[in-house]
């Protein structure tokens, strides 16, 4: 579901106006190999992200993100970084800042495929031969990647 009905609600009363919003970014790593996704909104590869629902733990919503994005099971082993987004255009026009939680998760079972409308595409990329990605998105596999015991806090 591309717009959390929460967010719908909120939209019906402030239109297009900037919203601030939590997010959960799920780095899903198997095997030397990190899960992505083909999003739909602007064909680019990312891995597995989403809203937090409102009262919804963040690791529970990374968790929820990867079964109906990518149809896995995953456990959620650390958060790895907290960074802001610089200010979103949607293609309707809504404008949002996102607090993102990037997750390092393991690959627990599930084959991977497309669970929903946000995403064409899922498929397992090594990590030494990503797709082309924004640099946010490369960054936060890093995050994850670096195997580091504390939380990076992204300026």
């Amino acid at each position: 579901m591309p717009i959390p009905p929460f967010v719908a609600e909120l939209r019906a009363m402030v239109g297009t106006h900037r919203l601030w919003l939590p997010a959960v970014t799920a780095v899903v790593v198997h095997d030397e190999q990190v899960l992505l996704t083909l999003r739909a909104d602007n064909g680019r590869w990312a891995p597995i992200t989403g809203i937090v629902d409102p009262g919804e733990e963040p690791a529970v919503a990374a968790r929820r993100e990867a079964l109906e994005e990518a149809s896995v099971e995953v456990t959620v082993d650390r958060l790895a970084s907290v960074s802001v987004s610089d200010e979103v255009r949607h293609g309707n026009g809504d404008l949002g800042i996102y607090l993102d939680l990037t997750f390092a998760c393991t690959w627990v079972g599930g084959e991977a495929a497309v669970g929903d409308d946000e995403n064409t595409e899922v498929r397992w990329w090594p990590l030494d031969g990503l797709p082309d990605m924004a640099g946010e998105m490369h960054r936060r596999i890093s995050d994850v990647v670096a195997g580091e015991s504390v939380t990076r806090f992204v300026r």
